[in-house]
């Protein structure tokens, strides 16, 4: 059963792109995607179980070892992840979420328009 009120820390956010990017892993096959310095095979090893333990992996048995693979998508986490900012930092209010990048600059009006097009077209097409 997966904890929905889990967060992922650092660790576990790699491990998680690693799986959704290369599927079905073995620990030692992780650690080869892991730049200098590799953190150790144990480290690795106890944060796929803690993962396997929120419901976010599953393993199966390949002779002695276990080779991991994520049960949620990365669109999952981007959806669950965006609504915690939103309900965290702006009120659970998405107009304000978008009204700050607007500000920030980190989206311009003309971008903006461009979602509400593409939006406007999935709508149609429903």
């Amino acid at each position: 059963m997966m904890n929905q009120k889990k967060k992922l820390t650092e660790k576990e956010s790699a491990i998680m792109k690693l799986l959704w990017e290369h599927g079905a892993m073995f620990v030692r096959e992780m650690l080869t995607y892991y730049d200098e310095p590799r953190p150790h095979f144990n480290t690795v090893s106890t944060t796929v179980r803690i993962l396997e333990d929120k419901g976010f992996v599953t393993h199966e048995a390949v002779g002695s070892s276990y080779r991991y693979k994520a049960t949620v998508s990365p669109e999952y986490f981007r959806s669950r992840t965006l609504s915690q900012v939103v309900r965290d930092y702006f009120s659970n209010s998405y107009t304000q979420a978008v009204s700050s990048l607007v500000e920030e600059e980190k989206v311009s009006v003309d971008e903006l328009r461009e979602i509400i097009a593409i939006i406007e077209r999935r709508k149609n097409q429903s």
